[in-house]
């Protein structure tokens, strides 16, 4: 979230896509029916289901699914062509201004410099034109080149009426909802969007979600109090493992980690330094040599210093794509020996479970830590139609673990609103069960003696890790976060030079990091949450500490970065420091500094007149309306889902090349296991019910009660087309397997006109499997598709093609 839950009760509009929070989030929805009841804000819902967040809209739409990239690009469309956006916030505080350069083209659906072979594209001409150091720019926003123009031609072709025909929402309410949200387009009103994985799981998810960033820029409601793009996560602790990047490609605090061309320190950390694009820009990424070097320190110790290149050796240089697709592609090839598991059902949670099943009987052997009995331990248990599977013919050694879950061990949970929370252990585990940070101290101490003992290739890594914890079988909870936090191993003086801390105080933020071997720090985002006060994440004073009543509680837990709430808060305040809207103050120009009822995201001294721009993780100091970054162009473009009930992308019908993500990684052999409109018909999604969570609580037998066994959902007319009733027995089968289920006939979903064809939706919820008390089920991901979101690898849970049939 760049806000905050308890800040959604403070907008005018609230728009719901890509999610259904009143049922995925039942908690937080409190702040929704807030809004409603005290403001009077509006609640508008976008789904291909009438929802349970439908149910308390104020206005519904339906949407196809695989189509909010074309519904969003229609609003985006519709602001610029009715002139509804906030001009002096787009003029200053994005690049709307930045001229591109003349040679970057898009035509037929591709940007310029695709390479089809490599299904990718050289981003050479995604570029500013420069002078000298800095980007050119113009003010007016008339030049032919400048992002504004290259914007309103891009999305000139997404008129409602081509909208209605790709997405199947009817033209009239879909201008209703641009009508809606084009009049938070006034200072004094605001808009917030809350989505789920119903945006990211896309083979277009990344895009999804930017698209609806570029609204929110448009009509200047991010930095605003009841603003914002906020994600609603998925699970109580999803923002922090996410934080501490326990994956291949990043390093904690979101680090670019090295790969193999990173042949040295200097060039890994030049090309990680970025360099300002405008005059009296903060480019705080610029800060990442203190970042990284405090990370190694707080790691490696005595081992990173400034000779050692803060130990940047011991780091892995990874030679390709390792997420978790990539994992199981190679485990898949049989390139892999063995996959530990911690708190991860992939057999369930990875599409495609015959692919998964079948890279798992190809190890040698799976560690399973778990607090329960998970369908991935039990990979090679034949449990019949469920997991019909070779027992004798797989090799795998599976070795379960049993670990404790969260209420029994003292730790954090970050929620979706950056906010580190700590939590208190209530009981022991049961039986043999182990915490954690136990089972992998006991590995990581085993393997640390056998080293020692027997020696090994290349050992420093291991042998020279930071290991001072008390107990060193079992480091505790308050030890790491206070390890994460950071401390200074030098005096560290302000300003004026008096001595703030001293060697091995606990750091205050990560202001204080240093770039020498002065100070360790295990997550910088994390800084100061454990400070000389002590435990910043155990604070629980809800009361309200801004004067506007707008639910900031500063002292409730800590928020990343700075117990900052709201990010990019200098953009809710005008070129001169006066606040957009009075009534939602977040910041304002003091006369010598920053002030309000939040950590000013900005430096405190920055006087309006040196025009230090809010978005200080750019180069540019402002958001990107044309962001180069991106694997499949700088701009948005609707792609179909890589199983689609159309036979060409309407965007571009005679371009075949581009009907799916022209950059979207396809391993070698799933390309023939996508499924065809001929053989499977109507449109599949995925979603969860509020009875459960995840594939946990068919373990319990409270929640298998109340929702006992796997159903799906379908509407009266395709009922009757395939002489199904409710209550009836239905096999639901897709390219890679079927899922049989009891039928659910609803009015909740309807046939859609779609580019000149009806198109129908199957809603099929996740939670069910063939372990646990709940009846028995074959697991929702044996129908999904084995392809991802080109930026962050995402798989496409949420759209692809089945048939159905009674039993």
């Amino acid at each position: 979230m760049t806000n905050h839950w308890a800040d959604i009760k403070n907008a005018d509009l609230i728009v719901i896509m890509g999610g259904n929070a009143a049922e995925a989030h039942p908690c937080g929805f409190k702040y929704v029916v807030e809004a409603k009841a005290k403001r009077g804000a509006k609640l508008v819902v976008v789904d291909p289901r009438f929802t349970r967040s439908a149910a308390v809209a104020d206005y519904y739409a339906p949407i196809r699914s695989g189509a909010d990239i074309a519904f969003l690009g229609g609003v985006i469309h519709y602001l610029l062509s009715n002139n509804k956006i906030h001009h002096d916030y787009v003029k200053n505080y994005t690049n709307a201004a930045f001229l591109i350069n003349p040679e970057y083209g898009f035509k037929d659906g591709l940007f310029t410099g695709y390479d089809e072979a490599k299904r990718s594209y050289s981003k050479a001409t995604w570029t500013y034109q420069m002078d000298g150091q800095y980007a050119k720019v113009d003010p007016t926003l008339q030049d032919p080149n400048c992002v504004f123009q290259h914007m309103k031609r891009h999305f000139a072709r997404y008129t409602p009426e081509k909208v209605s025909s790709v997405t199947g929402t009817p033209k009239d309410q879909f201008l209703k909802i641009c009508e809606m949200i084009a009049g938070t387009s006034a200072s004094n009103k605001t808009m917030t969007i809350l989505y789920a994985l119903g945006w990211t799981q896309h083979s277009i998810g990344s895009e999804n979600i930017r698209t609806m960033a570029m609204i929110q820029l448009l009509l200047g409601n991010m930095g605003m109090a009841g603003g914002g793009v906020n994600a609603l996560r998925g699970h109580a602790n999803v923002q922090g493992i996410t934080d501490m990047c326990l994956y291949s490609q990043v390093l904690p605090g979101y680090l670019s980690a090295p790969n193999q061309t990173d042949t040295n320190y200097a060039l890994y950390r030049e090309k990680r330094t970025p360099k300002a694009l405008r005059p009296n820009q903060m480019n705080f990424p610029q800060n990442f040599p203190k970042w990284f070097n405090s990370l190694m320190k707080a790691w490696y110790g005595d081992h990173a210093t400034k000779e050692t290149d803060y130990a940047f050796d011991y780091l892995p240089k990874s030679d390709g794509a390792y997420d978790i697709m990539d994992i199981f592609e190679r485990m898949h090839q049989g390139k892999m020996n063995g996959f530990i598991c911690s708190g991860f059902n992939p057999l369930a949670a990875v599409a495609n479970k015959n692919k998964i099943g079948a890279a798992l009987a190809k190890l040698k052997y799976l560690v399973v830590i778990d607090p329960l009995a998970t369908e991935t331990s039990e990979f090679w248990k034949n449990y019949g139609e469920f997991n019909d599977v070779d027992t004798a013919s797989i090799q795998t050694e599976v070795i379960r673990l049993p670990a404790t879950c969260f209420a029994e061990q003292d730790g954090s949970f970050t929620n979706s609103g950056r906010v580190i929370q700590w939590h208190w252990k209530a009981a022991d585990g049961p039986g043999e069960s182990k915490s954690d940070q136990e089972i992998i101290a006991a590995l990581f101490m085993k393997l640390r003696g056998m080293y020692k003992a027997q020696g090994g290739a290349y050992s420093a890594p291991l042998m020279n890790l930071t290991w001072n914890y008390k107990n060193p079988m079992f480091p505790a909870a308050d030890e790491l976060l206070r390890e994460i936090s950071g401390k200074t191993m030098v005096q560290i003086k302000d300003p004026t030079g008096k001595v703030v801390l001293e060697p091995e105080d606990q750091l205050t933020g990560f202001a204080q990091l240093r770039d020498d071997g002065g100070t360790a720090c295990g997550n910088w985002i994390y800084s100061g949450s454990w400070n000389k006060q002590g435990n910043m994440t155990a604070r629980r004073d809800p009361s309200e500490t801004s004067d506007q009543n707008l639910g900031q509680s500063a002292n409730w837990g800590f928020a990343w970065p700075a117990n900052r709430r709201i990010l990019y808060n200098r953009a809710s305040a005008d070129m001169s420091g006066k606040p957009w809207d009075e009534k939602r103050a977040v910041l304002k120009w003091l006369g010598d500094k920053w002030g309000g009822n939040d950590i000013p995201d900005m430096r405190p001294n920055a006087k309006p007149e040196e025009n230090v721009m809010p978005f200080i993780m750019t180069q540019e100091g402002v958001a990107r309306l044309f962001a180069p970054g991106m694997a499949e162009g700088p701009f948005p473009e609707h792609y179909e889902p890589f199983e689609s009930p159309l036979a060409a992308n309407p965007m571009h019908p005679n371009n075949p090349k581009v009907k799916s993500n022209p950059a979207a990684r396809v391993f070698k052999g799933d390309m023939t296991s996508f499924g065809s409109p001929k053989d499977y018909p109507y449109v599949a999604t995925t979603y969860r019910l509020v009875e459960h969570f995840h594939y946990w609580t068919k373990h319990a037998e409270l929640n298998a009660i109340v929702q006992p066994e796997a159903i799906v959902e379908i509407s009266e007319a395709l009922a009757k087309d395939r002489g199904i009733k409710s209550g009836d027995k239905v096999k639901v089968t897709s390219a890679r397997g079927f899922v049989k289920a009891k039928a659910v006939v609803t009015k909740r979903m309807k046939g859609m006109d779609v580019d000149g064809q009806k198109v129908y939706h199957v809603g099929i919820p996740i939670h069910y499997g063939f372990k646990g008390v709940a009846k028995p089920s074959q697991l929702a991901n044996t129908l999904t598709p084995f392809v991802g979101d080109a930026n962050s690898q995402t798989p496409e849970f949420k759209t692809f093609l089945v048939n159905i049939e009674k039993v």
